[in-house]
């Protein structure tokens, strides 16, 4: 099965369906972040800290698997220069409308996020990743690919889901550990329900260990600087037990 195609068609639909990491910013966001009051995230509530952030003027952001016109658009209105790269062509149309729209300095590419091919080296001051590689089969190429088209002292900022949440059935209650680490939608599922997801066009996960998320950085070649949790924000009962998502920002060093 070709995963990419599936999640990209499942990704399309989903922007038809108007869920949440498809609805791009207002003009309010894009006005204030221009006055310098902005907020984006990596995870689904707790903004990434302004300290993450070098100057925006001029520098060159790759919004990895970032399409929906919710990130783009605001760090270009601080001034960066910004290419979102994402698999989902209607989640780049998003982009494109306010980018068009605002006259924001976007350009878009759709691609597989685990080849990064058509940038050259060193091409990018930093990579954004909201919580995306969950819908990548392996995470190596992924961090390979960021490392090579980051400049030297490039940054990446990354959002992660904690594996445990994939381990437990999530709709029976009290939770039960069920399915076993690496976690995959594609083997770890009885066929029934994957055959059920693929029938609904659901984008298909994969749960990565901290060693594949984490350790495949740092044997990319990254130096993590920092690190933070983040929930659902109430919008799941697990948020009652553990931290569902975390956040970590590599360095580049070479």
């Amino acid at each position: 099965m070709n995963i990419p195609d599936h999640n990209k068609n499942a990704w399309d639909k989903y922007v038809t369906e108007r869920i949440r990491w498809s609805i791009p910013v207002s003009k309010e966001e894009i006005e204030n972040a221009k006055n310098g009051n902005w907020a984006i995230v990596l995870t689904p509530v707790q903004p990434v800290p302004h300290s993450w952030f070098p100057e925006f003027k001029g520098q060159k952001i790759l919004g990895l698997a970032s399409g929906g016109g919710q990130q783009g658009p605001i760090l270009a209105a601080l001034g960066a220069e910004v290419t979102i790269f994402d698999n989902s062509e209607n989640q780049l149309n998003q982009d494109r409308k306010l980018s068009k729209e605002f006259n924001l300095n976007i350009k878009t590419v759709q691609g597989d996020m685990k080849d990064l091919g058509v940038f050259p080296d060193d091409s990018f001051d930093l990579v954004f990743n909201p919580c995306s590689v969950v819908f990548a089969e392996s995470l190596k190429p992924i961090w390979e690919e960021c490392f090579r088209v980051l400049k030297p002292n490039g940054i990446l900022m990354t959002g992660l889901i904690n594996p445990v949440t994939f381990q437990l059935a999530q709709d029976e209650q009290p939770f039960k550990l069920v399915y076993t680490q690496p976690y995959s939608d594609l083997h770890s599922l009885p066929k029934e329900k994957l055959d059920e997801l693929i029938k609904n066009q659901e984008a298909l996960e994969f749960g990565h260990s901290l060693t594949d998320q984490i350790g495949g950085q740092l044997s990319a070649g990254f130096l993590i600087t920092d690190f933070y949790e983040d929930y659902w924000g109430d919008q799941q009962l697990i948020d009652k037990y553990l931290p569902s998502f975390f956040a970590s920002r590599g360095v580049k060093k070479s």
